[in-house]
């Protein structure tokens, strides 16, 4: 027997807001939260950017352990607060054993290690702070999380690259829809913004081009101009619940998460396949029940690579053929960068969001679509007054771990 998956909670912090409220008034006013990094992340290679997150204050944390905290942690801290407040949950009078955390990173306390061998390193000290380790490791924010509401089931870390939040919120829907667990607080988080990471980043020649007279403008997903993904920071979180515990308890359901999809490519580390989303996608849809003619939107993946948009519009026609012409697709990328790690979640707080207000979110700075990326990006400004019911967000990633989640409206 399986359990439907109420969302009842919703928090972030990322490049376009610190609140659900801020995040759409700037995704509806197709706002970019991308700028030119300042020292010392820029180097002799030029000027780095980055969709960056203003530091939020939360005066439940506090000062003693904000000494432990990478920034990834504390990011992730405060938007799972905010998801659990939104979801009005009193773990007193909970179960917890059968509530637990479920997170998502690909870099995990990039601050704290970067910092330690610039230590180690550059100023040749031994003097490495005594909090390193478990500020560095990649499960420290999950944990954080689980200790701040005493949560004593599952405590969960992924790490899948780029989908890894997708998939800690997908597998959190699994514990839920299994009966493993009535609660689960699941999204991600990163905090990627150092010289060490970017300078790595770099190297791989995936990073977008500063545009020379808008440095806002350099994401441009779909675009024939476009030159690679803008790292971006940030944490999203959500709260779910299984449909029966979140009616007994009178919380509000934001959506239902109806579908998962988990597939992987084979062929090589960092090359997208058209079978492997394809597959992830049409898994979603059957885990949701129902068919390809149901979608009314879809938030891509949209890094902005020259290889990753063309595979991922080709995945779409694939599944949904000649109808995917009239499905509206956008990559919020363009404006908040790419997460990584918290990419995924993030998209999926954007979906589930964007069935509450009944608009899309545009795909922003495409003013020269390439031929080979021709389907409907809602292209420079958001579509409103839209009949949503259905959408999916995609998220592919280096290593091959694709993962799809679709959500319902309620």
């Amino acid at each position: 027997m399986t359990t439907r998956v109420a969302v009842t909670g919703l928090g972030v912090v990322a490049p376009l807001g610190n609140s659900i409220d801020e995040l759409f008034a700037s995704l509806q006013a197709g706002k970019s939260g991308v700028r030119v990094l300042p020292a010392p992340c820029n180097g002799p290679q030029g000027s780095s950017i980055g969709a960056t997150v203003e530091t939020p204050t939360c005066p439940r944390i506090p000062e003693t352990r904000l000494r432990m905290l990478d920034r990834v942690s504390y990011l992730a801290l405060v938007a799972a607060i905010q998801a659990v407040e939104d979801s009005g949950i009193d773990f007193n009078q909970e179960n917890r054993e059968r509530c637990g955390v479920s997170v998502g990173t690909g870099m995990g306390g990039a601050e704290t290690t970067d910092e330690g061998y610039h230590i180690l390193y550059a100023e040749r000290s031994d003097r490495i702070k005594p909090f390193t380790v478990i500020a560095a490791m990649t499960n420290a924010a999950a944990a954080w999380i689980g200790l701040e509401y005493a949560l004593a089931g599952p405590n969960l870390t992924y790490s899948t690259a780029c989908s890894s939040s997708a998939v800690s919120v997908g597998e959190a829907a699994e514990k839920i829809r299994t009966g493993r667990a009535d609660v689960m607080i699941a999204g991600g988080a990163e905090a990627p913004l150092t010289p060490g990471v970017l300078r790595a980043w770099n190297a791989m020649r995936t990073l977008a081009s500063a545009d020379k007279v808008d440095p806002s403008t350099s994401c441009r997903p779909f675009s024939l101009t476009r030159s690679g993904l803008v790292l971006g920071e940030g944490a999203a979180f959500l709260v779910l619940e299984s449909w029966e515990h979140a009616i007994q308890r009178g919380g509000k359901i934001h959506a239902a998460l109806s579908g998962y999809g988990l597939t992987t490519d084979v062929a090589h580390i960092t090359r997208p396949t058209v079978i492997g989303q394809a597959s992830a996608m049409r898994a979603a849809l059957k885990a949701a029940g129902c068919s390809p003619t149901a979608i009314d939107y879809i938030n891509a993946h949209g890094t902005a690579t020259l290889q990753n948009d063309a595979v991922e519009t080709s995945a779409i026609k694939e599944v949904f053929g000649p109808r995917a012409y009239q499905i509206p697709v956008s990559s919020t990328k363009s404006m908040h960068g790419h997460l990584l790690g918290a990419a995924g979640a993030l998209e999926l707080v954007i979906c589930v969001g964007c069935l509450e207000r009944g608009w899309i979110p545009p795909t922003m700075h495409l003013d020269q679509p390439d031929p080979a990326c021709d389907l409907d990006y809602v292209a420079g400004a958001a579509r409103g007054d839209i009949p949503l019911r259905i959408a999916l967000s995609n998220s592919f990633a280096f290593g091959g771990t694709n993962a799809v989640l679709a959500v319902e409206k309620v």
